[in-house]
């Protein structure tokens, strides 16, 4: 499976591809590189999104998953950069109750592109599953312009 992997202010991060879509995104520097075109794309979005200069991926993804997943995925895909759901806003969009969709974003394949940073708590910031947990998710968040001064 191509990989490609870059720095970023959240530390690195590898991107992965199959079949022409992007599959995964992963925490720490993968073993081997492959500079595809998709990947090389990929890579300058990501860094252009850190930098400020991005607020919406362009990639084709493929994240593996259940129907349930993919479709709470999908939505996740909606909510426009700088903005935030609840859990239960998201469950009321996709279907489901808030500990499935927590569990859905848990096991995003595909982080920060497709934006589970942006889903919180009821009363607080929620989980994040990249490296670096809730920290992470705030930069993220913060990037976005997003005000947590009441979390």
């Amino acid at each position: 499976m191509p990989q490609l992997s870059l720095h970023s202010p959240i530390g690195p991060l590898t991107l992965s591809e199959e079949d022409g879509m992007i599959v995964a995104l992963d925490t720490g520097w993968g073993r081997d590189q492959t500079r595809s075109a998709l990947l090389r794309t990929a890579a300058d979005q990501l860094q252009a999104y850190f930098d400020g200069r991005l607020q919406r991926f362009d990639l084709p993804l493929a994240p593996i998953g259940t129907v349930y997943r993919r479709r709470v995925w999908q939505h996740l895909r909606d909510i426009p950069f700088g903005h935030t759901l609840t859990y239960a806003g998201l469950a009321a969009r996709a279907g489901g109750v808030a500990r499935s969709i927590g569990q859905a974003l848990g096991a995003n394949p595909v982080p920060i592109l497709i934006p589970c940073h942006r889903v919180l708590a009821a009363r607080g910031l929620g989980g994040f599953s990249m490296e670096g947990g809730d920290e992470t998710k705030r930069y993220l968040l913060r990037l976005e312009g997003v005000s947590l001064d009441h979390l």
